[in-house]
């Protein structure tokens, strides 16, 4: 592999990466303010007020107060990049251009499940990053990571080599967010930090073979991305239903394994056991496909479509591959009686 080929490729993608920029309403901000910090601030007319230098406040009192990733897929100004760094409702988000230009983005859908939203910016004419398959990468491949550092520097990249497929972890967004579980990612050792979330890894060819997602807190040389193939699923989506739409069949669940079955003494070492998170959670989501089909907590979900579950075969990992409306046939475990079930998916919100 020589310089020019990796040099070529990133003069390729880097114009159709972009920065996207968060603000938000200084008001609002002060508003979020923690009652635990209340006695370390100065007191206003509103109560709790942030001192921020004036020259940080533009003149419709925005704030700018984080930044990330995106990349532009449609040359009318579509833009994939992760759902979190465009979570907050209340933040607008503006799209710096690699020829500087900002334009104010619109959230067109968020995907209910994968860290993934697309964006919409009004303009045509701009370069696009081709999306690739994430269906055949090899362990050792090359990637490269482009994406604008921390909201500080535009068009920083890493190289580095795929080294794990199919990963699944308990990720944040930051240190202070709270965790989610991500699945079914592409390990790499290229340097993602918290303003690539969002840019592409793409291959030698510059083609998009993930989102940059993730870090690992307090490992060293661990990023993960996820699979571009969900996203071109959430896109066909869009443009199908002016939305991203996911399955729901409508239970939580913990997948049993030998230790879970010897600590809770169950009948079965695979399986899904139907469970709630926290006492005001619901193990079966009321008015669900599972509530109707009879589903009940402490159920245990052998199978899904004849398909055993297990630690390497979740239900969320069937759903991915099914849509809204499929028809599914589910074995049962309730105490000691192995029951059959049919339901039809519905649409997660």
């Amino acid at each position: 592999m020589s310089d020019e080929k990796v040099i070529s490729t990133i003069k390729k993608v880097m114009p159709s990466v972009v920065s996207i920029v968060i603000t938000k309403h200084l008001e609002d901000i002060e508003k979020e303010i923690p009652p635990d910090l209340y006695p370390f601030l100065p007191s206003g007319p509103h109560g709790p007020e942030l001192k921020i230098p004036k020259e940080l406040v533009d003149k419709r009192g925005m704030v700018q107060v984080g930044g990330g990733s995106g990349f532009i897929v449609e040359e009318d100004g579509l833009i994939i990049t992760n759902k979190h760094v465009i979570s907050d409702p209340k933040a607008e988000y503006t799209v710096v251009l690699n020829d500087d230009r900002k334009l104010s983005a619109k959230i067109l859908s968020r995907d209910p499940i994968n860290d993934v939203a697309i964006l919409k910016i009004e303009t045509s004419g701009l370069p696009i990053v081709k999306l690739g398959s994430s269906s055949h990468l090899n362990l050792g491949q090359t990637v490269i990571a482009i994406g604008n550092a921390l909201g500080l520097f535009r068009n920083t990249v890493s190289m580095g080599i795929v080294s794990g497929l199919s990963r699944s972890i308990s990720a944040q967004a930051d240190p202070q967010s709270p965790p989610q579980e991500m699945r079914g990612l592409i390990q790499t050792d290229a340097a993602i930090n918290h303003g690539n979330s969002g840019g592409p890894l793409v291959n030698l060819e510059g083609d998009a073979i993930g989102i940059n997602a993730a870090i690992v807190f307090g490992a060293q040389n661990i990023s993960f991305a996820i699979p571009i193939n969900s996203a071109k699923r959430d896109l066909s989506d869009l443009k199908k239903y002016g939305h991203i739409k996911r399955p729901l069949l409508g239970v939580r669940y913990i997948t049993i394994d030998e230790n879970l079955k010897e600590k809770m003494n169950l009948p079965v070492d695979y399986g899904a056991l139907v469970v709630k998170e926290t006492p005001q959670d619901h193990g079966v989501v009321p008015k669900s496909p599972a509530e109707k089909a009879g589903i009940k907590e402490r159920d245990i979900i052998l199978t899904l479509n004849s398909q055993k579950i297990d630690r390497d075969h979740p239900i969320q990992d069937f759903l991915e591959n099914m849509n809204v409306g499929d028809k599914v046939d589910l074995a049962v475990l309730r105490g000691k009686k192995e029951m059959k079930m049919k339901l039809v998916l519905s649409e997660r919100r």
